[in-house]
């Protein structure tokens, strides 16, 4: 079945000329020219003809031969839900002017079962469950486990390592003593050193205050080192007596003239600040309970 004109070459086969009813054959077209030939395929559509359709095609695919000459090569795959025989049209390829027409083809298409006009439109097959994917499942099962075991296994590890850091971080020996006892005795170097006589009021009055801060820190959970001098008034107003707190807001307040006034002070003013921290961690600091035994216990003294 083919057609050789100018030195051009077309065919068509077909895989199977008998098909059942919604089945696949492939339909191959095969076009051979002189490599001076200008060659057109036909551009196909979603039907090759009434009853036939084509459900894909593929690219054309060109050979050099070792003749010289080129091979087209293109396959198109037919079905057909229509019980009938078939005469496939030629398929026509162009070459300039000419045209040239591949021999007609036969298709037998076959319903296998017999219909009875009858009986109300059902099915060609019953509805088939797809099956269950246990693998699949399973897969995605172990997957999840494992994820969340690494999860926990690493906040496990973060928790365990993070509180034997804590356990060996060293305590500063400082904390473990009373409070006042570690004001006392840093009053008692300030005192001491007397740093203001050489000038250095500002740093003076900055370590005096200091100490003050960081005993009401401990003391009464009061954060002054993190606060200002009148934050930490207000809040110490209502944890003293009046006059203990008169002799405090002068202490801090002559403390800030200092620091940020550049106050000039007298040698009276800076032994009197001294001695207001002195009377303030002396009168504040807890004294033993006498109604505990042995005065094991110890309350704070306001």
């Amino acid at each position: 079945m083919i057609n050789i004109l100018l030195a051009i070459v077309v065919s068509a086969s077909i895989d199977s000329t008998m098909l059942m009813l919604g089945d696949q054959t492939d339909l191959h077209l095969q076009v051979t020219h002189e490599a001076s030939e200008q060659v057109q395929l036909p551009a196909f559509g979603e039907s090759r003809q009434d009853g036939i359709e084509i459900v894909d095609k593929s690219a054309v695919d060109t050979v050099k031969l070792s003749d010289g000459r080129t091979q087209l090569t293109q396959t198109l795959t037919l079905t057909s839900f229509k019980d009938s025989l078939f005469a496939i049209e030629p398929i026509a390829v162009t070459s300039g002017e000419d045209t040239f027409w591949t021999d007609p083809l036969a298709l037998n298409v076959v319903q296998p079962f017999e219909v009875d006009s009858s009986l109300a439109i059902t099915d060609i097959k019953d509805i088939e469950r797809a099956p269950i994917w246990w693998w699949g499942i399973i897969r995605w099962i172990l997957l999840a486990i494992g994820v969340f075991g690494l999860i926990y296994l690493a906040f496990w590890l973060w928790n365990k390592y993070h509180k034997a850091y804590e356990a060996e971080e060293p305590v500063d020996p400082e904390l473990l003593r009373p409070a006042d006892e570690v004001a006392l005795e840093k009053l008692d170097e300030i005192k001491a050193a007397k740093i203001w006589k050489d000038g250095k009021v500002k740093e003076y009055q900055t370590e005096l205050t200091d100490v003050v801060r960081e005993y009401i820190g401990r003391r009464f959970e009061v954060h002054s080192t993190e606060k200002t001098s009148d934050e930490t008034l207000r809040e110490m107003k209502p944890l003293i007596d009046k006059d203990l707190y008169a002799r405090l807001k002068s202490m801090l307040q002559l403390a800030d003239l200092v620091k940020f006034a550049k106050w000039h002070t007298t040698p009276d003013e800076n032994e009197q600040a001294l001695t207001t921290a002195y009377d303030f961690v002396n009168e504040t600091r807890p004294t033993p309970d006498p109604s505990l035994k042995g005065g094991e216990e110890e309350t704070p003294q306001a």
